[in-house]
């Protein structure tokens, strides 16, 4: 099991398509992931669940990872993070 925390620095939060492109990207392995904030919990593999906890710019989130392929889903989730979701402000208007 690997847990990391993340801050949310997209302006714009986890809307609904980084949160499709995230869920494509790690719903093929086989390790469970969980997204927690505050109280909350999410399936991070569900874009339902992650729409539902509604993160927004500045939210601190704890990301749980366990599974055989475990150490691969992280880094896919780490370079999401530090990529700001792979989705840029002028991305939009396109």
């Amino acid at each position: 099991m690997i847990e990391k925390e993340f801050i949310v620095n997209n302006k714009l939060g986890l809307h609904l398509r980084p949160a499709t492109e995230l869920v494509r990207r790690i719903s093929n392995f086989k390790a469970a992931v969980q997204f927690i904030k505050d109280d909350e919990v999410a399936d991070g593999k569900s874009v339902i669940s992650l729409m539902t906890m509604v993160l927004t710019y500045g939210d601190k989130v704890k990301v749980i990872v366990d599974g055989e392929d475990e150490v691969e889903v992280m880094k896919i989730i780490e370079d999401f993070f530090g990529n700001n979701f792979n989705f840029q402000l002028e991305d939009i208007s396109k």
